[in-house]
């Protein structure tokens, strides 16, 4: 069984940042976050491949970055630029090569944006 363990989120205020970190059992292919606010449905932040290869969702282009040490099978997430819609659970994902939906799931961090 593949266990994620977030660490991060909190209070930011409105333009600060903020960093999560997820950490995995094991080496997945693919890692990142979604994010979940109260009444919507949940959205892509980022994903990367062991190898690096990124994928932003279209709201978090340009003000977050998510990167990867494959060597503690563990992904960051820096978010820079922060706003009030970003207030949301921030869940962390992984899944295998080959697979289209996520398999593996963190227990959720909740960032809030703030002032």
């Amino acid at each position: 069984q593949v266990q994620l363990v977030n660490s991060g989120g909190g209070l930011v205020q409105p333009g600060g940042s903020l960093r999560l970190s997820c950490a995995a059992s094991k080496t997945i292919f693919r890692m990142g976050w979604f994010r979940q606010a109260p009444g919507k449905q949940r959205e892509l932040v980022a994903t990367i491949t062991a190898g690096g290869v990124t994928n932003y969702g279209d709201s978090t282009k340009g003000r977050f970055t998510i990167s990867r040490d494959n060597a503690k099978n563990t992904v960051y997430l820096q978010m820079n630029s922060l706003k009030a819609e970003d207030t949301a659970v921030y869940y962390c994902a992984g899944r295998r090569q080959g697979m289209v939906q996520y398999e593996y799931w963190g227990q959720g961090t909740q960032v809030t944006v703030s002032s």
